[in-house]
């Protein structure tokens, strides 16, 4: 008997000790958000809660954004992985040495944003913006797309009044000086609901498709990518899951992504996450998934319309190589 209980002391040390190893051996890897916490990210979260990560060898440290964003600190090796957006990166790309970072997977599968303004105020399509005090952010492909979908919708964009956004809460700004902004439908178009603010909004796809570009996504130093792809694909696979079950599970996926940022409105992180479940994916073949046509075109409009200094070879910029099927 005593032998039997040696053996199985023995044998409880020799587990746990390979535990240790095997917590030990995990891969550290650094990964930048583009902005403050939010459901976009919650997948992330999910995987590095749920375990999913720790099962693919990886431990994974989240952090915030320097102020020049997440590309430059990930060009720069100083995180492997982050989050940005297919717009913003362009420019960085059309260079004749382009940022090196690749976009390895979408987080959300269709461009959420638009324009909001106060229900009433006849801006529920963009020939209403005309006369109108539209807040910009003052960069020029932003304006650009503006002057598109009001010129689309048959308006002249000339007459859209255009001053500074100078208001964290949009909606105390429409009830002031501004009268339409540019929201992300998921976070702040929901905030509206949730605030009981009736509001009128259009979405850039629904008016140009070629606006239904990838945002936001997830991107890799192509140093990493090159010299550890076997990682890269462990991450992903992780990633996809924390996302698939944010998807089937999304009360609980939010209060996971409260539990780690606690200063988030509880309200807000549910309802945004109940609306997002249907958007991670939404019609596309897999999570992450991009789509050539809708990458090209877009880039493909940027430079017909000057907004960049260089075409954008076809497909440059992101791989579906590495996601899981």
């Amino acid at each position: 008997m005593k032998k039997i209980v040696s053996l199985m002391l023995i044998m409880m040390l020799v587990l746990v000790g390979c535990g240790k190893k095997q917590q030990g051996d995990l891969k550290k890897l650094t990964f930048v958000l583009d902005y403050t916490p939010n459901t976009n990210h919650t997948g992330i979260y999910v995987a590095k809660e749920l375990g999913y990560l720790a099962e693919e060898g990886i431990e994974l440290d989240i952090v915030q954004p320097p102020a020049d964003g997440a590309p430059v600190l990930v060009a720069s090796g100083k995180a492997q992985l982050g989050v940005d957006y297919q717009d913003t990166i362009a420019a960085a790309y059309a260079q004749d040495e382009p940022l090196p970072v690749t976009n390895v997977a979408a987080l959300v599968q269709h461009n959420t944003s638009g324009i909001v303004s106060l229900k009433g105020n006849g801006m529920d399509r963009p020939k209403g913006m005309e006369g109108k005090k539209y807040a910009t952010w003052g960069m020029d492909v932003e304006q650009a797309m503006i002057k598109n979908v009001v010129e689309k919708d048959g308006g002249d964009f000339s007459k859209v009044k255009l001053v500074p956004l100078n208001y964290s809460d949009i909606f105390t700004g429409l009830g002031n000086d501004i009268d339409a902004v540019w929201i992300f439908y998921g976070w702040d178009g929901i905030a509206a609901k949730v605030k009981n603010v009736d509001v009128d909004y259009f979405a850039f796809k629904d008016i140009n498709p070629v606006f239904d570009y990838y945002t936001p996504t997830i991107i890799a130093n192509n140093e990493f990518l090159k010299e550890d792809p076997e990682t890269v694909k462990a991450f992903l696979r992780a990633i996809k899951k924390g996302y698939e079950y944010s998807i089937e599970n999304p009360k609980e996926a939010a209060e996971i992504l409260l539990k780690d940022n606690p200063e988030l409105d509880k309200d807000m992180v549910i309802a945004s996450q109940e609306y997002l479940k249907d958007e991670y994916i939404s019609d596309a073949k897999k999570w992450g998934y991009f789509d050539s046509a809708r990458w090209n075109n877009f880039y493909a409009w940027l430079f017909e319309n000057g907004l960049i200094e260089k075409e954008i070879p076809a497909d440059f910029g992101y791989s579906n190589e590495y996601l899981p099927d």
